[in-house]
């Protein structure tokens, strides 16, 4: 648990000035001001998983790398050090003077860092981390990118930015163990964003941000016990609830400067980087395009795109030097014809075997069969709480077809960007269901459709009452005075069953919570993060080197490096490892 917060103190010490430049950068001249803290480290955060994309291009993602970081930040402190130092008073002072509660807020996210810090330090190893996350991340750590590795195993040419962070965060090169704090670091400042729902509940008005922080502690609850592991489809899932969360309450607050939800637009880019699969969150891009472009803002539109791009491009050339595809494993954009690249059948099975799995079956054969074949059998498969989640997000879509039409006349009246928050996350969910709907795969999908959908009506709702308590209250006759306490029967009536319902989940999830702590609790742990898994594997040789496949099973870990489920013929482009491998003797 030590290591844990240390590295994490490390890593807020290093994203921090990152974001907070970048921020600086983009809002030069703007009148605009963040308001919250964690969007600095957010920002900063996808910021050095680009860094660490661009640093494995040119070698390995180690001490250097780090050092080089460390000295940017320097430069970036040096430079903005008035603001920087004004921002830090201002919270100071808050902090002495107790402005709004702030010691008390500080309080609760100092037990928030201590909790999460403690379940990132124990807990389940993901079976895929054992399968191919930790030996992905082992190769950015020695080597960055090495062309052709998918060759070696299919799966360590599924790029996600997650690793490379994961990799510039390990401290492998202390010559210790390789850390993996990164996941719970992001855990933990999600539930920073979703503690702010603490604010909606005292003043007894649930908004539509509100719901999907709900769902947002639903899953840190899931995983409480699981975020040791570097998993890609954790980073996807709490990078997505960050983003609707804030894109949700930059609607409600009226917020109208572009700012703000064209860097969650870039954010989506970089979420993209993350897992391909989540590329629909760019729906967002919308709006902000359309106000830019309609005010000719065209000195910012130029900056978004080169954000844009710098956030993607790193991992759109690992894709190739990985896979020799520009989107592994997908075939049907193919623009390079490399020695390296994987053969186009073995990407196509690949492709097919990811579709049918996330359907519940393990025959690829099974590929073909139509919708209506395999959605009961998938449906059946599904633990009970999820039937009742899938079920909901169904009905919510299907609510949104009809809702979504009276909300497109007011479209332009401050309702146009929960709207398109929707229709993202019900397009998202539907392309999931519709693909490979595996629930680990897209479950911030199937919690967020009803929770912003259903959610936004409610909130809807109450705006409709209490439109309505307003004008009548300002008639002084009897009829009117009658209506208006009906109306105020009901408004609170609303409200205080959505904050009882709210309660009560919130209650039985933090007690699920401590049970499960309880019930799990070793006495180990506290100074060191608990290590990756490691299986028992044996040796041959290719070109001289040692090569290592598993004694059973397919799971390998991180210490036996190089490894792969199973023996490969593979051919070196050069006199080593790091010159790539080509598929074949």
């Amino acid at each position: 648990m030590l290591s844990v917060i240390v590295i994490w103190i490390y890593m807020f010490l290093t994203t921090f000035p990152i974001g907070y430049g970048v921020v600086c950068a983009v809002t030069r001249g703007m009148p605009y001001r963040v308001k919250h803290i964690d969007s600095y480290l957010i920002c900063g955060l996808a910021g050095a998983a680009v860094y660490a994309q661009a640093v494995s291009l040119i070698g390995p993602v180690g001490l250097a790398a780090n050092l080089f970081l460390c000295a940017a930040d320097l430069i970036i402190i040096w430079v903005c050090r008035r603001t920087l130092g004004d921002m830090l008073r201002e919270a100071w002072c808050n902090i002495r003077e107790n402005r709004l509660g702030e010691r008390g807020r500080m309080f609760i996210i100092l037990f928030l860092f201590l909790l999460f810090a403690y379940g990132a330090s124990r807990g389940i190893i993901h079976y895929d981390t054992s399968l191919y996350h930790a030996q992905s991340i082992r190769w950015i750590e020695e080597y960055g990118v090495v062309k052709g590795l998918g060759n070696l195993h299919c799966r360590l040419a599924y790029n996600s930015s997650s690793f490379a962070l994961s990799a510039l965060y390990s401290m492998a090169f202390m010559g210790g163990q390789s850390y993996h704090c990164a996941a719970g670091w992001l855990a933990f400042l999600l539930a920073k964003v979703c503690m702010e729902i603490g604010a909606s509940l005292r003043c007894g008005r649930l908004r539509t941000s509100d719901f999907a922080r709900v769902m947002g502690i639903y899953y840190l609850v899931i995983i409480y016990d699981e975020m040791v592991s570097p998993a890609s489809d954790y980073f996807m899932v709490l990078f997505a609830f960050y983003i609707i969360i804030r894109w949700l309450e930059l609607s409600e607050d009226k917020v109208e400067e572009i700012f703000p939800y064209a860097m969650l637009c870039v954010l989506g880019v970089f979420l993209m980087t993350v897992k391909l699969s989540a590329a629909l969150i760019l729906l967002l891009v919308i709006y902000p395009a359309y106000q830019l472009l309609r005010q000719k803002r065209w000195r910012e539109i130029a900056a978004y795109l080169v954000l844009g791009i710098m956030t993607a491009l790193p991992y759109f050339i690992r894709n190739v030097l990985l896979s020799g595809w520009l989107v592994y494993p997908f075939t049907q954009i193919d623009l390079f014809d490399v020695v390296w690249k994987i053969p186009k059948g073995v990407a196509d099975y690949d492709a097919k075997e990811i579709q049918v799995w996330g359907r519940g079956y393990t025959d690829v054969n099974r590929y073909d069969i139509s919708m209506k074949e395999w959605i009961g059998e998938w449906f059946r498969s599904l633990a009970g709480s999820d039937k009742l989640f899938v079920i909901a997000a169904v009905a919510a879509v299907s609510i949104l077809l009809v809702y979504g039409i009276g909300m497109l006349c007011r479209l332009w009246k401050g309702q146009g960007n929960i709207l398109l928050a929707q229709i993202t996350v019900a397009g998202s969910f539907i392309f999931w269901l519709c693909t490979s709907p595996l629930m680990r795969y897209g479950c911030v999908y199937v919690y967020l459709v009803p929770a912003v959908i259903l959610g936004g009506m409610y909130d809807g709702l109450l705006c409709v009452l209490e439109q309505e308590a307003d004008q009548t209250k300002k008639r002084q006759m009897e009829k009117s005075g009658r209506t208006a306490h009906r109306t105020k029967i009901g408004l609170e009536t609303l409200k205080w069953t959505g904050i009882a319902a709210v309660s009560l989940l919130l209650l039985y999830k933090c007690v699920a919570l401590g049970g499960e702590i309880t019930a799990s609790f070793v006495n180990d742990y506290w100074i060191a993060q608990k290590d990756y898994e490691n299986y028992e594997t044996q040796a041959y040789r290719i070109e001289g080197v040692d090569f290592y496949y598993p004694v059973e099973g397919d799971q390998v870990g991180y210490e036996s490096f190089p490894s792969a489920p199973t023996k490969v013929e593979l051919k070196f482009l050069g006199e080593n490892m790091e010159a790539g491998f080509a598929a074949g003797k």
